[in-house]
């Protein structure tokens, strides 16, 4: 069975760090591009960043480039997301997906097949 699991979310004042966690299980990491993606209350979910560990792709989106960084552990079966100099606006539930494609990866949350159940991320002082 398929399953991505988060962690990491939390409590942290602005200018904080979290690192956040996706753990997989059912299926080997390195075969597939995994994605972050976030929701805040009344928004639509964005893409946050995305890594494809078979030719070394890696995406940021604007509004995190420069405070954030993804890597893999494909011993671990787990996709990090590190993030620094959090700000208020980054407050949202933290969600990580899998993409089956051999190459590259795309933002977009309509081509991720598996979800995990997210974890909370509140920057407030």
């Amino acid at each position: 069975q398929v399953q991505l699991v988060e962690s990491g979310g939390g409590l942290v004042q602005p200018g904080g760090s979290l690192r956040l966690s996706c753990a997989a299980s059912g299926f080997t990491l390195n075969t597939y591009a995994i994605g972050w993606f976030r929701q805040a209350p009344g928004k639509e979910r964005e893409g946050v960043s995305c890594i494809n560990n078979n030719d070394g792709s890696i995406y940021y989106a604007n509004s995190v480039k420069g405070r954030i960084s993804i890597s893999r552990d494909n011993a671990k079966n787990t996709v990090y997301l590190q993030m620094n100099s959090l700000k208020p606006e980054d407050t949202a539930v933290y969600y990580c997906a899998a993409d089956e494609r051999p190459r590259g990866c795309v933002a977009r949350a309509d081509l991720y097949g598996y979800w995990g159940q997210g974890t909370q991320v509140t920057v407030s002082s």
